[in-house]
């Protein structure tokens, strides 16, 4: 078993930044591969940036160059850094965890105002 609790969500005005944490405990020398997902108000959940299982990120067209996903392994700790924010990236983040199976945390609201 994987837990995961994100934090660091909040309101920003454009054009700001946040920081979101996401903290793993339980099983985690058996999670592969770690990422962030967004899901807006009546969309689909979608990918925004990811640690694959070599360790290679992954991030979606519409974020890349203004977020960076990080981690501290000593820690357990995947970082999402959010620069340039728009009032599009206005969502529930969502942090994820692979190992035989999926596991996802509680989500953190991010509100973007114009």
């Amino acid at each position: 078993q994987v837990q995961l609790v994100e934090s660091g969500g909040g309101l920003v005005q454009a054009g700001g930044s946040l920081r979101l944490s996401c903290v793993a405990s339980g099983s985690i020398s058996s999670i592969n591969a770690m990422g962030w997902y967004r899901q807006a108000p009546g969309k689909q959940r979608e990918l925004v940036a990811t640690f694959t299982s070599s360790g290679s990120t992954n991030y979606a067209d519409s974020v890349k160059g203004r977020f960076t996903i990080s981690r501290d392994n000593a820690k357990n700790i995947v970082y999402l850094q959010m620069n340039s924010l728009k009032p599009e990236d206005t969502a529930v983040y969502y942090c994820n965890a692979w190992t035989l199976r999926l596991y996802w945390g509680q989500g953190t609201q991010v509100t973007v105002s114009s």
